[in-house]
């Protein structure tokens, strides 16, 4: 959903960063983005399956965190019909 730019900032700082970002979310999109940490991109089944949330609750946390620039998601390998979804570094 955004590209990042390289930068010298510490780990330590992005984290902090991604942190500030989710803390202004509603808990949906927080449960959904600690369910995406992760290391493989989940479909929006996937992720209500995980996080026991209705698939239209997952479908607004998504929403929230693209528009936060803090998920990204692209085509699945295995099934090009779905998006995958994965935290954006």
């Amino acid at each position: 959903m955004s590209t990042t730019s390289v930068d010298h900032q510490s780990p330590i700082e992005t984290d902090e960063e991604f942190r500030e970002r989710l803390r202004e979310l509603p808990p949906s999109a927080k449960l959904v983005a600690k369910v995406l940490e992760g290391d493989e991109p989940l479909s929006q089944g996937e992720l209500a399956e995980e996080s026991l949330l209705p698939d239209r609750t997952v479908r607004y946390a998504l929403n929230r965190l693209g528009d936060a620039d803090l998920v990204g998601s692209r085509y699945s390998f295995r099934d090009a019909r779905k998006q995958v979804y994965f935290l954006d570094d």
